[in-house]
């Protein structure tokens, strides 16, 4: 019975800017959504959202920068982050979520107090190709595998809704249990309308059921976090999440869409007699 819920909040300390063509995506360029772009998020900024995120009960606070993977500047700019990070809200467990990375580059990380790293599969490796054509999904399953050896802890999920089968999402959580993750985040398709992808059609029984079967197919895991799409997707039966086996959510805004306020958040988890968790186990 699940009584303790990890609490997640995400930065976007790069927004917009890449050139990748994910077709669920709002931050690649060729698609021109109307969102926010910038190229560095201010470190003052950053560090006010990382006490916020801490004050309403995360434990986890994830450093997202859009683009296909890590470059010098990327990483130079997530390892000074990190080292401010860590001596101003020492509580917090620092992630990293930067697109494909070699090992030595999530060594740099480490040393700089990154303890996870953060990089879905998105979908099934057969499916793959009809959402993106610039980068394959080998490249993300080995970058998986790279945090694995480098001694970070890692966080993989995908994305529900894209149009996949049913087949399609099975041999995603089979990818993602063959590298052991930490902790799966679960998406939900959120449509802008710049984007060629049709809007998500899963119900809200459906969406619960997915939930259930990641949690059964990856029972090893220690999180099954709902994280984008969350709001959009369950409405005002949220709290069946927790019901069909998640054990965390992302609270606050997400990278390019805003969530709800985080004190409701709270405010659910009291009703359901659901406590915050207090430290990473």
């Amino acid at each position: 019975m699940i009584k303790e819920i990890f609490l997640c909040s995400i930065c976007n300390i790069n927004s917009g800017t890449c050139n990748e063509d994910c077709k669920f995506c709002s931050q690649s360029v060729r698609y021109k959504a109307d969102i926010e772009r910038y190229k560095q998020k201010d470190m003052a900024l950053i560090l006010k959202e990382a006490i916020s995120a801490r004050n309403n009960g995360a434990l986890g606070f994830c450093l997202v920068s859009s683009d296909k993977g890590l470059n010098g500047k990327t990483l130079d700019f997530v390892c000074s982050v990190a080292e401010v990070l860590t001596k101003e809200v020492p509580q917090l467990r620092l992630i990293a979520c930067n697109g494909t990375a070699t090992t030595e580059q999530l060594l740099t990380l480490k040393a700089a107090g990154i303890k996870a790293y953060n990089h879905n599969l998105e979908t099934s490796k057969e499916f793959y190709p009809s959402i993106c054509t610039t980068h394959s999904w080998d490249e993300r399953y080995e970058t998986c595998k790279n945090v694995n050896e480098a001694g970070l802890v890692l966080i993989s999920g995908g994305i529900f809704g894209l149009g996949e089968s049913q087949d399609d999402r099975i041999s995603m959580l089979e990818s993602l249990k063959s590298l052991n993750p930490s902790s799966v985040p679960i998406n939900f398709y959120h449509h802008n309308e710049a984007l060629e992808l049709k809007p998500n059609s899963l119900s809200v029984d459906e969406a619960l059921n997915l939930i259930k079967l990641s949690r059964e197919m990856i029972p090893e895991a220690q999180r099954i976090m709902v994280a984008g799409g969350r709001e959009i997707m369950f409405g005002d039966r949220q709290n069946e999440i927790f019901a069909y086996g998640a054990n965390s959510i992302v609270i606050g805004n997400y990278l390019t869409t805003n969530g709800q306020d985080s004190s409701r958040d709270l405010e659910m988890l009291n009703y359901l007699n659901l406590s915050v968790a207090k430290k990473v186990k």
